[in-house]
């Protein structure tokens, strides 16, 4: 069983602006409860009993969480959030998580079997696909036989045609963790802006077996800018509560 859980949350989300009201993206609410809460709910749900938030841009918002989920949730910082990328927040946990464990990103809002089916999969390693949504600012992932290959925001970059896009839920064994974090230690001498997913996952995928589970209908959606945050609330975040209802 997958017991732990990673979101990543210290971005500053500049894309939004003033529409984040000054906080991280992860506490936008569509709902009675923040984005991030929702995750740590479902995840609590599943049987997840520690669930880390690695932190940057006001950090205090989440470290609030702690006293609403003092059983399950703890924080980290990444204190170099501002000259860093995703993979240096995610270094912040080399020490302190127990693969294996689910990684999310705080930006992101979906349905419960997305959680689900992961961490009902038989691989160890599995990064979770959906259908093509046409958002905008969609990751493409290139697999072979399932397996991760390739992934990239300019879809001409891929060899073949996409499997699918990358919703940022992933699940991640030791061995995964420990070659991620060996690239990510070789990559840092030259910059911290190293992502986990597009620079770290697709290195690591060369030689570790990454399996790609592909939910074509999913309903999710990842908040960056505006754009984003209106189809959230418009279109993706009632049909998710239509679905569970």
């Amino acid at each position: 069983m997958t017991k732990e859980a990673v979101i990543l949350a210290a971005g500053q989300g500049l894309r939004l602006g003033t529409h984040a009201d000054n906080k991280p993206k992860g506490c936008l609410k569509l709902g009675n409860l923040s984005i991030i809460e929702e995750s740590v709910e479902k995840l609590i749900n599943i049987g997840v009993e520690t669930i880390w938030i690695v932190t940057g841009f006001q950090s205090q918002y989440f470290d609030q969480l702690v006293e609403r989920f003092p059983d399950h949730l703890k924080t980290v910082r990444n204190k170099s959030y501002k000259i860093s990328g995703s993979m240096y927040s995610l270094a912040q946990m080399s020490e302190l998580i127990n693969p294996p464990f689910l990684l999310l990103e705080s930006d992101i809002i979906y349905e419960n079997r997305a959680l689900e089916e992961i961490v009902n999969y038989s691989e160890e390693n599995c990064v979770l696909l959906s259908g093509f949504t046409g958002s905008g600012d969609e990751v493409f992932v290139e697999t072979i036989e399932k397996k991760l290959v390739f992934m990239s925001k300019d879809r001409a970059l891929l060899g073949d045609e996409p499997a699918g896009e990358l919703v940022g839920i992933s699940k991640i064994s030791q061995s995964l963790f420990t070659a991620m974090i060996d690239f990510s230690a070789r990559e840092f001498k030259k910059s911290l802006l190293i992502d986990y997913e597009t620079d770290a996952l697709v290195s690591c995928a060369k030689k570790e077996n990454i399996d790609c589970l592909l939910i074509p209908d999913l309903v999710w959606a990842e908040i960056d800018d505006y754009t984003h945050l209106q189809r959230a609330k418009e279109i993706i975040y009632p049909e998710i509560q239509r679905r569970e209802s």
